[in-house]
């Protein structure tokens, strides 16, 4: 493998301030390379070290090995706990997206205000994700790359599905994310994201 190449990737990643495509990575290095296997080399070299390259929703960052978090827990400023229309709008964007403020309306069966949502953005985990082509053309709404890396999801196929948060015991009658819409590939949303929403982790 080019090793040029792989320490000017290195380099990039190192200093970027959020995660990386390839095609964003490849416009960095000084000549043309096959980024994809200069990844899956960086990482696997990575792996037993105390930072790892990872995959998160097709973009690639270094972050802390998982098992070593617990040593910056007290370096981390204590973030604030979400409210509950938040976190089961959040859910619902995960499972639904895109998603209207009216469909969101709909599944939870109460108004949605615009602080919740801001809350979300702010946030960096919800994005405006362009306008319905329908009467009013109303704007949707997407999770963001940011969600799944601060999540620790690969992608969104790898949030539980609601046959495990049933399981898990965090879905009842009354719950917003039983299908108001009908749920289609890949569009699941779980108990770990909801915990570490409530929990702030």
């Amino acid at each position: 493998m080019n090793g040029a190449a792989l320490r000017e990737l290195e380099a990039v990643l190192f200093a970027a301030s959020a995660p990386l495509t390839p095609a964003e990575i490849a416009r960095h290095l000084s000549e043309p390379a096959d980024v994809e296997a200069l990844l899956t080399e960086l990482a696997e070299s990575y792996a037993p070290r105390g930072i790892n390259l990872v995959r998160r929703g097709g973009r690639w960052l270094f972050q802390t090995a998982p098992d070593l978090a617990h040593l910056l827990a007290t370096e981390r400023d204590a973030p604030r706990k979400l409210s509950r229309a938040a976190v089961e709008t959040l859910a619902i964007v995960a499972y639904h997206e895109p998603v209207t403020r009216a469909e969101i309306e709909d599944i939870r069966g109460v108004g949605v205000s615009a602080g919740t949502l801001d809350v979300l953005m702010e946030a960096g985990w919800v994005r405006p994700a362009g306008r319905r082509e329908t009467p009013g053309r109303p704007l949707q709404f997407a999770t963001t790359p940011a969600f799944l890396a601060d999540f620790g999801l690969g992608h969104r196929r790898d949030l539980p599905g609601l046959a495990d948060l049933k399981a898990a015991g965090l879905l009842d009658a009354q719950s917003p994310l039983e299908p108001g819409l009908p749920l289609g590939p890949g569009d699941r949303a779980g108990e770990d994201s909801i915990e570490r929403v409530e929990t702030g982790a």
